[in-house]
């Protein structure tokens, strides 16, 4: 497909209308919003930045930092839609330029992915997303020269959407090569499911202290197999919902409550939460009576940790520092290790993980996480019990990293989940009486409220 009249990327600009000074759209109101999440694009997609450390509030890019609240929800909201479905935009662009954009013109390329996003996926005017985008390239001496080009190409696409976005989201794969290889290679025809649903915005899941029924009434969602209430995706924050300010509830996927119930006596037990940050899984422990120290070596994490469990009425003692270097010469009666992973399992709310992640990353972090379950199994007492767990879809992190745990510790067994546990949810434990999930459990009539993160979790005892 070629556009009919554009010019190429490389073409000259023909005479005509004095074009506006760069420096007069400056003021234009949207467009530093838009300049912010071009170089946020840029930032994961060239120097695999991780999303998060860019958007954080207060140690974030300065891009977006500095912004306003709403143009800050519309830099986050063009960011999640672009990287969502980065490879269909990028084939759209490729699509409608008679000539291949230079291998160079990088920074074009984001002008271009940014309004793409807003015409294709987010309710933004056509109009403003065209007009915004070329007032971007005349504002950066490196795009000024392709301002027509953008103009002409972002015309077509919004007038070509309808037809154009199915034929291309059907032939176009979704993620990096790498990616859906490897979910292909392990869980076969599943792999096309998990993928769709990796693309699609999750649902807010909270994990509430009691009374879920009536959660799910007064707030208007669900009650999921875990125990967990789920919403869809209200509108709003849920800082503003129901419940929050009084600390009935907290956010947390469903999948990522599971590894907390996996103890098999809580009440009066101690507890070491190795990874503890943000705090949901401690939460877990403390309510169901543990008495709980929560470990994590990131200062500020842990300062979030103190944060979320004061505003749930949570008591627990804290301690800065790696989990591997952990000294308790009395040791615990259970272990919580919710390890460090390549998070490939949270695509849905963080799609930037499939540029910014390779399959090198994932040996090294399965490396990682042996060396902190080598450790962890140290800390617990005899007749005590060790959860592992990770948000990895990957078995190399989870699977098979446990089964070499165990042939060099004869002294340790998983001790098997029952899958009459969680109806609804059986398909989630496999054959040795772990714990598996994917996007693609949990299916519901209403898109909006299916699927779950990627976790892998099991309990381990000694013999």
């Amino acid at each position: 497909m070629v556009l009919t009249g554009a010019r190429t990327a490389g073409a000259r600009r023909r005479p005509g209308k004095a074009r506006p000074r760069p420096d007069a759209d400056k003021s234009k109101p949207g467009l530093v919003a838009r300049q912010a999440a071009a170089r946020l694009i840029a930032a994961v997609t060239e120097s695999r930045a991780s999303l998060d450390g860019l958007l954080d509030p207060a140690g974030g890019n300065p891009a977006f930092t500095g912004l306003g609240d709403q143009d800050r929800l519309l830099v986050r909201a063009i960011l999640l839609s672009a990287l969502r479905h980065l490879r269909v935009i990028d084939a759209a662009i490729d699509a409608l330029v008679d000539t291949p954009l230079p291998e160079g013109a990088k920074a074009l390329r984001q002008v271009l992915r940014v309004a793409a996003a807003q015409i294709l996926y987010l309710d933004v005017p056509d109009r403003a997303a065209v007009d915004l985008a070329v007032s971007q390239a005349d504002a950066d001496p490196r795009n000024r020269r392709f301002s027509g080009l953008v103009n002409a190409v972002l015309r077509r696409l919004a007038r070509e959407r309808d037809t154009l976005l199915p034929q291309l989201t059907a032939v176009t794969p979704r993620f990096p090569d790498w990616f859906e290889n490897r979910l292909a290679g392990t869980y076969g025809a599943a792999a096309a499911e998990i993928v769709a649903r990796l693309g699609e915005p999750p649902a807010i899941d909270l994990t509430v202290k009691s009374d879920a029924e009536g959660w799910a009434r007064r707030l208007g969602g669900i009650v999921l197999p875990t125990g967990s209430v789920r919403l869809g995706r209200p509108d709003g924050p849920v800082s503003g919902l129901e419940g929050f300010e009084e600390g009935a509830w907290w956010v947390q996927d469903a999948a990522a409550s599971l590894p907390a119930q996996l103890f098999s006596r809580l009440e009066g037990r101690e507890i070491v939460d190795l990874c503890a940050a943000p705090g949901g899984k401690t939460a877990q422990l403390v309510l169901a009576g543990a008495r709980v120290t929560a470990c994590d070596q990131s200062a500020t994490r842990l300062e979030r940790l103190r944060g979320n469990l004061a505003r749930l009425g949570l008591d627990v003692e804290t301690r800065l520092g790696r989990a591997q270097d952990l000294v308790a010469p009395e040791g615990f009666d259970g272990v919580l290790l919710d390890a460090p992973c390549s998070s490939t399992g949270t695509v849905r709310r963080h799609p930037d993980i499939p540029y910014t992640k390779t399959p090198e990353d994932i040996a090294r972090l399965a490396v990682v996480q042996r060396a902190l379950l080598d450790h962890a199994a140290g800390l617990v007492r005899p007749g005590g019990e060790l959860v592992f767990s990770n948000c990895s879809i990957d078995p190399e992190e989870g699977e098979e990293m446990v089964a070499g745990f165990l042939a060099d510790h004869p002294g340790w067994r998983i001790r098997p989940v029952d899958p009459a546990r969680w109806p609804g949810l059986e398909g989630a434990v496999t054959d040795k009486g772990e714990i598996r999930t994917h996007p693609a459990m949990l299916p519901h009539a209403d898109p909006r409220l299916a699927g779950l993160d990627g976790f892998y979790a099991v309990a381990l005892v000694r013999h």
